[in-house]
């Protein structure tokens, strides 16, 4: 049931950018492992071997902690409406934050907002597909406007200080490089 592909085709592209939720998947060599569900208007394809996801503040920081330690990565997409797959590529990552030189580029290719945090540059090298025939349906009823409205009402101050009190460490207390070379 599964295949596996060198990098996207236009058919997995067209899969992803119908999608209204994908998961994330890291973890460092040792501690946790985390998944985490993303939604939003929050990630591009951008070729055949890469996929940009830009990761606004949350409860926590787990994915850039991760990578700092152990570069790899999964994103997963699963189909909850008549086409039942499972689509997950593999691979590898950069944390991209405010600070740095292509910072601009790549949140430019999301609508402004104020809780941006990090862009993930994924490097994808492995595509698999599967089933899905185990994954019930689901009606998509709109996005939440919550997490925006959260970080607008907090401003740009409170959600720096949002990110030195929740967002410099993971779980298991290594750190996510949020405040490097500031």
């Amino acid at each position: 049931m599964a295949k596996q592909f060198p990098a996207l085709h236009d058919q997995h592209r067209a899969f992803i950018e119908a999608q209204h939720i994908f998961f994330t998947g890291s973890a460092a060599a040792d501690g946790r492992v985390n998944v985490s569900p993303k939604g939003i208007d929050s990630l591009r394809v951008l070729g055949p071997n890469r996929i940009v996801w830009r990761n606004l503040t949350g409860s926590g920081n787990e994915t850039a902690g991760h990578l700092a330690q152990v570069n790899r990565i999964t994103l997963m997409w699963c189909s909850f409406t008549a086409q039942p797959l499972i689509l997950r590529c593999y691979g590898t990552a950069r944390a991209i934050h405010p600070r740095d030189a292509d910072w601009a580029a790549l949140d430019g290719l999301f609508a402004p907002s104020p809780g941006a945090r990090q862009v993930f540059d994924v490097t994808v090298d492995l595509v698999q597909t599967s089933c899905g025939y185990a994954v019930p349906f689901f009606e998509f009823a709109g996005e939440r406007d919550v997490l925006e409205k959260w970080a607008e009402n907090r401003g740009p101050e409170g959600i720096t200080a949002y990110w030195r009190d929740k967002n410099q460490s993971t779980l298991d207390g290594a750190p996510t490089g949020i405040f490097d070379d500031l």
